[in-house]
């Protein structure tokens, strides 16, 4: 029986790929879940580490959660941490915004982590220092126009840690978010990345691996007393004024 497993959603790539390397550098086995299942194949075909797998998960699947879970315990022994990383940027103004685009950030940047939270619960609670990090982002602390439904959905997900951080204390279960700030990964096109890192005050954006080290700590024995925390990971982009 292994205490360090974690399950990190949209780990294909990226900031997901990212998290679940560093966690596994950290000594923990982890579940890299994703959708984008031949990309998840490939990156973790080539890493080559019998403590990593890959799981597909459409993580607005309910079913598709609970199976992943059971392939996790199945193979590892437990489950006692969980990354909710997996998320979609979405923009369009409110004047363009359709009913289904809405839809589909909610259910993939928020009701995903609900599902996950719901559906790891019980291996959660039976585990040591367990612990919860959902991904929000830093427009969950301002509005970005032309962002309705993506920065709503982050803002149900700041919502949602805070309240499942205050019910699940009882059960030994930390729950904690992280706000990225602009990360260099393939959700940001290249002029995008170029904008924001001419923007910021230290002249660049952020790498994905600074997300890992804030998901690693907070999923660590070091945070042990921390629970319900907003670990902001955003170059200072929210103490500009534009």
């Amino acid at each position: 029986m292994n205490q360090r497993v974690t399950l990190v959603t949209g780990a294909a790539g990226g900031q997901g790929w990212a998290i679940a390397t560093r966690l596994r550098a950290e000594g923990h086995w982890v579940a890299a879940c994703d959708r984008r299942a031949d990309e998840l194949a490939a990156v973790v075909d080539e890493l080559g580490d019998d403590g990593v797998v890959g799981i597909e998960l459409d993580v607005t699947s309910r079913e598709q959660w609970e199976a992943a879970v059971h392939t996790v315990v199945e193979r590892f022994g437990s489950l006692s941490a969980l990354v909710n990383n997996a998320g979609v940027l979405h923009r369009a103004s409110l004047t363009d915004e359709t009913a289904e685009g809405f839809e589909n950030s909610w259910r993939v940047n928020c009701f995903g982590a609900f599902l996950g939270i719901q559906s790891a619960l019980p291996q959660l609670q039976a585990a040591s220092n367990a612990a919860v990090v959902n991904i929000c982002s830093t427009g969950a602390i301002r509005p970005f126009p032309r962002h309705s439904a993506y920065g709503s959905a982050k803002w149900a997900l700041r919502g949602l840690t805070q309240n499942a951080a205050a019910e699940l204390a009882s059960l030994g279960i930390r729950v904690n978010a992280v706000f990225p700030g602009p990360i260099a990964t393939p959700m940001l096109d290249d002029a995008t990345q170029r904008r924001l890192a001419a923007s910021s005050v230290f002249g660049r954006i952020g790498r994905p691996g600074e997300i890992a080290d804030a998901v690693a700590f907070l999923v660590s024995d070091a945070a042990s007393f921390i629970t319900g925390s907003e670990l902001v990971v955003d170059g200072g982009q929210c103490l500009q004024i534009r």
